[in-house]
């Protein structure tokens, strides 16, 4: 059963990019789209903006860390939206808020960003040992 003839290694055959005369096939959107933007990049940016925003009025600001972690490590009863740890000894004041749970309580962008700047300006009042208005004049008026 020997053949003279070497086997033809297999070859995958081109791919055909315009199926049925549709063009060419690429992404949906360019990169800097935001829809090609992950929920956590995109959330990511809301906390950012409240942060922006804050550190106009609160200078203070630029020395804590803002940390968006997906869920709270510990399990509660009741699941925080947001956290704020103070100070210590070479480590800097930190704020987290939980990207999960704050989505699961809000329905659109809009709602989403209210209420994250909502959970941002409750951590950073528990930070500073302020009310919550007196930080931002505007909390709970959106």
């Amino acid at each position: 059963m020997d053949s003279s003839v070497p086997p033809h290694p297999f070859e995958p055959r081109p791919r055909r990019r315009d199926r049925h005369g549709r063009g060419m096939r690429g992404p949906v959107a360019p990169p800097q789209v935001p829809l090609s933007a992950s929920r956590g990049e995109t959330f990511r940016d809301l906390v950012q903006d409240s942060v922006e925003r804050l550190e106009r009025r609160w200078p203070q600001l630029a020395e804590v860390d803002f940390v968006v972690l997906d869920v709270p490590d510990t399990p509660e009863e009741v699941v925080p939206l947001g956290s704020a740890v103070s100070a210590r000894k070479g480590r800097p004041a930190q704020i987290v808020v939980y990207r999960r749970p704050v989505e699961i309580r809000t329905k659109g962008r809009d709602e989403r960003a209210l209420l994250v700047h909502e959970v941002v300006v409750e951590q950073v009042a528990e930070l500073l040992g302020l009310a919550p208005e007196s930080v931002d004049p505007r909390y709970g008026q959106d």
